[in-house]
């Protein structure tokens, strides 16, 4: 099984991750799968090619490196613009004066009408909910057919997806970067953030917010559909706050879960009608997507995106 997979399907260049690997290898199977494509004639270049589908940043420099002088623009899907039920496209390469950079694309026909799951995950800081997102994100990803999970982070100094690998390899660095471009929560990021989330038209978006009830916490959380309320033994006081937050708020409530940061082991409580229980250890750095928490929660979601 390939690292990365490419396929072409009209005039969409269809792009996702594969099995798991470090992004040297992403790069080279990237490059290979494009490489065969076009000796095979499969991208004859043409007026536009659209990217629909998530990609590292070095894999998007391979793309555009293998194919850019193919075609007089290239257009890349953003999750986070245009109308909802609808894709649209960011012109990011052209060759021709028939498109702009930075020139929005939007597809003619709308997408399946499936539900769109738009997933909070919200509690008091410290409580690993920046681990359990890419927990989740891993295990989504190894669930066959199950969609992206894309992941939206609506907090200025939140961890973006580099973060744990970054971790994993140099905790130290990963501090320092993150420290360095540590923001404000002002109500223009709050309104930005909430913009982020309510035209997000992927079927699974996990969203990972700032750690208070705050004006600018409700504004963007107003936009999701779903909640999972994380909390460790230093916020297990709160968890009825963040509870009343999201009633009020008319956000469902799936999983209300425990940060067991000095256990061994997850405990499952209940899976229905509301997901509760442990996760052990959610510490940066650590690959959490194997805990039977997660999985479960990861098994969750899926299923919710297939209601609609």
């Amino acid at each position: 099984m390939t690292t990365y997979h490419i396929r072409l399907e009209g005039d969409v260049l269809k792009v996702g991750f594969g099995k798991d690997a470090n992004g040297d290898q992403l790069v080279r199977d990237a490059a290979a799968r494009l490489d065969e494509m076009v000796a095979l004639g499969e991208l004859s270049g043409g007026k536009l090619l659209k990217i629909d589908g998530p990609a590292s940043v070095a894999v998007s420099y391979v793309i555009a490196h293998k194919i850019s002088q193919l075609y007089g623009a290239i257009a890349v899907f953003d999750p986070k613009i245009g109308r909802t039920g609808y894709k649209t496209f960011i012109t990011t390469v052209s060759q021709t004066p028939a498109y702009k950079i930075g020139e929005l694309i939007e597809t003619d026909e709308p997408q399946k009408t499936k539900a769109i799951l738009k997933v909070v995950l919200c509690g008091p800081p410290q409580s690993g909910k920046s681990c359990l997102r890419e927990g989740l994100k891993q295990a989504i990803s190894l669930i066959e057919g199950a969609p992206y999970p894309y992941v939206i982070t609506a907090c200025p100094d939140g961890e973006g997806a580099w973060f744990s690998d970054a971790a994993r390899r140099d905790p130290d660095l990963a501090r320092k970067l993150k420290d360095e471009y540590k923001a404000k929560f002002t109500p223009e990021f709050a309104q930005k953030a909430a913009g982020w989330v309510r035209s997000a038209n992927t079927p699974l978006n996990i969203i990972d917010v700032g750690g208070r009830i705050t004006d600018e916490n409700r504004v963007i959380v107003r936009e999701a559909t779903h909640a999972v309320i994380v909390a460790g033994d230093q916020g297990k006081a709160e968890v009825p706050l963040w509870e009343e937050f999201c009633r009020d708020l008319n956000i469902n409530i799936i999983a209300n879960l425990d940060s067991d940061l000095q256990g061994k082991e997850d405990k499952i409580v209940t899976q229905s009608p509301l997901l509760t229980g442990s996760v052990h250890y959610l510490v940066r750095g650590e690959d959490v997507s194997s805990r039977p928490m997660v999985q479960i929660l990861a098994r969750l979601l899926v299923g919710l995106c297939g209601k609609g």
